[in-house]
Formats: C-alpha cells, sequence, structure tokens
C-alpha cells in the first residue's frame, strides 16, 4: 500500500467498515468505503475468530474494489466493556536547568508504576496535565524551568485476550495492524470541535453492542468508559416483545421506532410474526418497548458521569453520534435524562464521498483515518508521547502473539 494512502478498519458489533484515503497537505479524500456484517463479536469482544476474519476480509474487498488498490496495512479501532479508565499521578526532579524529554518521560513512567492485573494491559497512557513547582494547568513542559516535574495522566486498559484476538483476526485477514486506537479516542476526532473539548464536552458514541463515553476539556481526553448496552439491545428487546424474528425486528426498529414515549402515533403498522403471519399493531407499543432500554442507557451514562467527577464540568453538554443514535426521539431523550444540551454529530474532517459517509455510524471510521493522517504527516518521535504509546502498545502485541 502506498505512504499516501489511509486505511481505517472499524471492527464493530454490527458491522465491520473498511475506509480507504488519500493523504495530502490539503488533508484526506476518502476513496472507497467497505461494510460487511460482523458475526463473530459480541458485545465489542472478538467470540469467533473465523467469522470476524471472514467479516474484515469481506470489508476490506469491497473497499479494494471501490478504489482499486492493494490494502496491506490498516488502523483499526477497538473497543468493548472491557476498557477501563483511571486517573493516575507521577513526579521527578527536573535534573537540568529545563524539563527535558527525558524528564516528561520519568515523569510518565512515575504516573504509570501502578498496579495492573495480569489479564489486562494498559493500552493508552494520556497526559491531562503537568505541573512544575506547584503552578499546575500546563500541558507542554518542556523547555519549562523548574526542580519538580509532576503528571496527571489518563491510563486506559484492556484486556489482553480482547487486544490479542483482535490482532490475531487482522492478521489472519493479512492486514498489518500498523495501530491500535481506542474508537472514542478517533470518534472524537471526527465529531467533536476544539472549543468543545477545551470547555468540557461528553462524547457519546453508541454503536451497535456498546456505547462509548469520553470526556474533554482543557482539550484533552479526561475519561473514557464503555457501556455494554448499544443498538442490538433495543432489536432483542423488539423481538421478545412482540415475538418477532430477529430480522424483522430490526426492520421494525429502523423504520418505526421512536425513543420517547410523546412521540408516540396511534397510527398501525403491519409487521411479520414469526416470519409468516402479518399483524397490524400501534407504533405505541413499538415506543413502549424502545423508551425503557434508551433510558436505561442514559441513566447509566450520567451515573458513569457523576461517579468520575465529571458530570458538572460538561459545559458544552453532549455530542451523540454513532449508528443507534439515529433512531428517531434520541436526541430529546438523551436531553431529558442526562440534563444538559444534547448535539447530534456525524464526520467531519475529509473530503470525497460525503453523501456516502455523512453519516454517524461512520464516525469512527473517519476517525481511524484522521489519526492515521498524523501518523503518515508527522511519524512519531519522542515528543509525541502519545503516539509511542500506541507504537508500543503495538509492539507487545506483536511480540505476544509471534507477529513480529
Amino acid at each position: 500500500m502506498s505512504d499516501s494512502l489511509v486505511v481505517g478498519l472499524d471492527v464493530g458489533t454490527t458491522k465491520v467498515c473498511a475506509l480507504v484515503a488519500q493523504a495530502s497537505e490539503q488533508g484526506l479524500n476518502i476513496l472507497g468505503l467497505g461494510t460487511a456484517e460482523s458475526r463473530g463479536l459480541r458485545k465489542g469482544i472478538v467470540v469467533n475468530i473465523e467469522s470476524t476474519v471472514e467479516s474484515i476480509h469481506r470489508a476490506i474487498k469491497e473497499a479494494e474494489a471501490a478504489c482499486g488498490v492493494s490494502i496491506k496495512s490498516v488502523f483499526v479501532g477497538i473497543a468493548g466493556g472491557h476498557i477501563k479508565s483511571f486517573e493516575s499521578f507521577g513526579a521527578t526532579g527536573i535534573k537540568g536547568a529545563e524539563v527535558s524529554e527525558a524528564d516528561i518521560e520519568r515523569a510518565l513512567d512515575a504516573a504509570k508504576a501502578v498496579y495492573v492485573p495480569l489479564d489486562r494491559e494498559v493500552l493508552h497512557v494520556i497526559p491531562v496535565e503537568y505541573t512544575i513547582d506547584g503552578e499546575g494547568g500546563i500541558t507542554n513542559p518542556l523547555g519549562m524551568s523548574g526542580v519538580r516535574l509532576e503528571a496527571r495522566v489518563q491510563i486506559v486498559t484492556g484486556s489482553v485476550t480482547a487486544v490479542q484476538n483482535l490482532v490475531r483476526c487482522c492478521e489472519k485477514a493479512g492486514l498489518e495492524v500498523l495501530d491500535i486506537v481506542l474508537e472514542p479516542l478517533a470518534s472524537a476526532l471526527a465529531t467533536l470541535t476544539e472549543s468543545e473539548k477545551e470547555e468540557g464536552v461528553v462524547l457519546v458514541d453508541i454503536g451497535g453492542g456498546t456505547t462509548d463515553i469520553a470526556f474533554y476539556r482543557d482539550g484533552v481526553l479526561q475519561h473514557t468508559s464503555v457501556v455494554a448496552i448499544g443498538g442490538n439491545h433495543i432489536t432483542n428487546d423488539i423481538a421478545i416483545g412482540l415475538r418477532l424474528p430477529v430480522d424483522e425486528a430490526e426492520r421494525i426498529k429502523k423504520s418505526y421506532g421512536v425513543a420517547v414515549l410523546d412521540m408516540e402515533s396511534r397510527e398501525s403498522v403491519d409487521i411479520m410474526v414469526a416470519g409468516r403471519e402479518q399483524k397490524s399493531i400501534p407504533i405505541g407499543y413499538i415506543t413502549e418497548i424502545i423508551n425503557p432500554r434508551c433510558e436505561e442507557l442514559f441513566e447509566i451514562v450520567k451515573k458513569e458521569l457523576t461517579e468520575a467527577g465529571v458530570y458538572d464540568k460538561a459545559a458544552y453538554g453532549v455530542v451523540l453520534t454513532g449508528g443507534a443514535s439515529q433512531l428517531r426521539g434520541m436526541q430529546k431523550l438523551a436531553e431529558a435524562v442526562l440534563g444538559m444540551p444534547v448535539r447530534m454529530a456525524s464526520p467531519k474532517g475529509v473530503s470525497g464521498l460525503e453523501d456516502l459517509i455523512n453519516d454517524p455510524k461512520y464516525s469512527t471510521g473517519v476517525g481511524l483515518l484522521l489519526y492515521g493522517l498524523d501518523e503518515v504527516q508527522q511519524p512519531v518521535g519522542y515528543g509525541d508521547i502519545f503516539g509511542n504509546i500506541l507504537k508500543r502498545m503495538k509492539d507487545w502485541v506483536m511480540g505476544f502473539i509471534g507477529g513480529k
């Protein structure tokens, strides 16, 4: 694959999406898109390697056919209920007259010197804030004078097995994993504005199997978590409540689903019961099934933000994205339950195929491309601490499974 091409691979619970873009000084131009139904994941975690490999293979082949190139390497996203994050602190003495890269590395090493269970691995160590001799709020201390450097970081961990299996699936599909990127970080690149990230905003990305939460303030990620509820749970509720096949329940959800009870209608719709018998029901019945699950999701999101101590810091409210966020009434319900303004977001920052990718379900895929663009244009160096963490993670995984 040419160095000027960037490929993002979003391996989700519902779909696998491969996006191919041309990188230039002007930014990214999307050349092709490939999607396939995802059959090997549950709640963001690989449960069937062969099915996942087949889904990845189909999406990649479709993307290759769309843009006429051979795809060999990808930036792949990772999510799932196994993702956990927590805050940590570290400090070190400044050895010279000013803060050096080595001082920063030592402070970060001290911050990540915390106990992590053997079945978990540190995915990202993201600097949130630095303090020099008691003066905080510093985002880049390099070159500053002082005696003592402190670092406050957000440590993101994931299941060793989940990471290993995701990389293995990509390799079995004939792909080299250039980097593993936390999906909420990718979605944030594609949907959030700089002012939102500075003042305080919560990204809620509702996928098929999980909902990703990311809180940004002062321009950096300060909290992330994953809720194991997504659009598939709504579909299953409809299937059980109306005794429908899952495929019919999914069609009903997309065609007639409404999240807010006061938006219900007395109008009747025809559904296919047990795949063979038609029956008319009021749309309000469907809403009564969907509403409790959506309320539960946003209540859990609110609880996560409150327990993390960031609920009152989101000055810009919530940005809602992801395929399942498109359910009618979802924005109104989110505002009511969360008690803050909610903005619906589609991916931005790229050109080409705008009509096709201007859809919340492609936010993660576009975000992976934007991350890849930074990697292509600005090779990772010692000053790019976040990039180094990702590179070390990839090297660790490759070594673990014998890929390198």
